[in-house]
């Protein structure tokens, strides 16, 4: 019988990996640090993970830096725009209030990760606090942090990614070149690329 190449089990895995460094134990806390308060105001963006029973969502978030509130050491704010109306990662919330943040600062090649548990409020003094543009968002986050903690630059630095251009690269379907493949045409791709630069200007907030 061929040996079989897939790791079962954790003892496996840890042997494959090795010991983990001072530094990566170290840098994990249970409370948003001074110095992880600042990177949280510095980012523009946002990655939000959730689960729940009908799966997994990792979705987008992005404001001017600083979207993100610290409301304490222990508590995040995030405001939840308009947007397509899914409400994929809300439905998950009220299943599962686990929560994940990565957040992305343009340049810097480190991220900072936040793990905890989130609760959806319409609490009208919070929406008017962060209030964009005169407009409020649709509801607010406020995450009980349970660890945060950075990760280092290895990835972006292997992506490259603030090194690309700022152009569309060669070969990358639009929004609606992939409307109307996976609708057979039944979306006209064309007229929804013209229409769609308006449309997201005027439903910013």
């Amino acid at each position: 019988m061929a040996p079989s190449h897939t790791i079962t089990t954790l003892d496996q895995l840890q042997q494959l990996f090795g010991p983990v460094g001072e530094a990566s134990l170290r840098k994990e806390v249970a409370f948003i640090a001074p110095v992880y308060r600042r990177w949280i105001e510095a980012s523009p963006f946002a990655v939000l993970a959730t689960s729940g029973p009908a799966g997994l969502d990792a979705s987008p978030r992005g404001d001017p830096a600083g979207f993100v509130i610290v409301e304490n050491e222990n508590s995040l704010l995030l405001p939840e725009r308009r947007g397509n109306n899914r409400i994929d990662g809300l439905r998950n919330i009220l299943a599962d209030p686990r929560v994940a943040l990565l957040f992305f600062i343009p340049g810097v090649g480190e991220t900072l990760r936040v793990n905890g548990r989130a609760s959806i409020s319409t609490d009208p003094a919070l929406l008017e606090r962060l209030a964009m543009e005169g407009k409020r968002p649709q509801c607010v986050l406020r995450i009980a942090v349970d660890t945060v903690f950075f990760q280092c630059a290895r990835a972006l630095q292997r992506s490259r990614l603030w090194e690309q251009p700022a152009a569309r690269p060669a070969g990358v379907p639009t929004a609606g070149e992939i409307l109307q493949a996976l609708t057979e045409g039944a979306i006209d791709g064309a007229a929804y690329d013209a229409e769609l630069p308006a449309r997201q200007r005027t439903t910013l907030y």
